[in-house]
């Protein structure tokens, strides 16, 4: 068997040298590839071609993968930028708001510049279905605050009253208060268009709409929906020509004897964070 086996492998290389040789000879004499040299190309064409399209294949992807890494690169690269971008429109908005609310400060102050405030930052909230009210850090320890004085915003809308000092703390009762009570005007585009005698109060059926009731509206005086009211200053409780809020809308009492009205307050008072205690204020009356 093993003989077999090597007179075989004996005659095929015999072969393979032949071909060789009449190769080498065809191209040395006939300048050319000759017959043999043809054949062999024409066998191993389509290998060839194969080996081609996979080189190019594989080139192909090479390339896909090389413009993928680089895109997301650029991706990355992108999502930072976003994110600083976004950063600094932020930081911009800050800026803004803070320098709106200081503008705005600056106006409340030249139009109540009789006025004594102290800044304070509210610290929690305390209400329940009888009352509505929130705690400052200012009591009389560290400010000049009292019992009774008015609490504003930077806008000069008024929030509530100081109804309990602490040391260090104050409990405000906001308007929406079922004890909250001021004397007001109403009507007009701003205080001084505004007339009439009315009381602007806390009440319990409207309280949890976030509405107060303006009541004791004189016959002769046109109230309506959309007007602003102020305080009046009637009584130097509250200085005049805090903004109170606008009037929603009017109704006739049940008992078919005068009037009252619904009002929202101005500012959203559950989205407070400083408030201004007014120390003290002159009334032109």
């Amino acid at each position: 068997m093993r003989a077999l086996v090597t007179r075989r492998s004996i005659v095929i290389a015999s072969i393979a040298m032949l071909i060789a040789i009449i190769t080498m000879v065809s191209i040395n004499v006939f300048n050319s590839t000759g017959p043999v040299t043809g054949i062999a190309n024409a066998v191993t064409r389509p290998v060839r071609a194969l080996a081609t399209n996979v080189a190019q294949t594989f080139g192909t992807i090479y390339a896909s993968i090389y413009r993928y890494d680089d895109l997301e690169s650029r991706y990355e690269a992108l999502l930072q930028e976003n994110v600083r971008l976004l950063s600094d429109f932020r930081v911009s908005v800050e800026i803004a708001e803070e320098n709106a609310r200081l503008r705005e400060l600056l106006r409340f102050r030249e139009r109540h510049g009789d006025n004594d405030h102290e800044m304070a930052t509210l610290v929690s909230w305390s209400s329940d279905n009888w009352s509505h009210s929130f705690i400052i850090n200012r009591g009389y320890l560290n400010s000049n605050i009292s019992r009774g004085m008015a609490v504003t915003t930077e806008y000069g809308v008024l929030l509530g009253q100081v109804s309990d000092v602490g040391a260090t703390e104050s409990t405000v009762i906001t308007v929406l208060d079922t004890t909250f009570s001021a004397a007001a005007f109403v009507g007009g585009d701003n205080i001084d268009d505004a007339e009439g005698t009315v009381t602007v109060r806390g009440d319990f059926a409207q309280m949890r709409s976030g509405l107060l009731t303006l009541d004791y509206i004189d016959d002769e005086l046109t109230v309506n929906p959309g007007a602003e009211v102020y305080t009046s200053g009637a009584g130097a409780v509250f200085p005049p020509g805090l903004t109170v809020g606008n009037v929603v809308a009017v109704y006739n009492h049940a008992s078919g004897i005068g009037r009252f009205a619904t009002v929202r307050p101005a500012r959203d008072i559950e989205r407070i964070e400083n408030v201004f205690v007014i120390i003290d204020f002159e009334n032109p009356e």
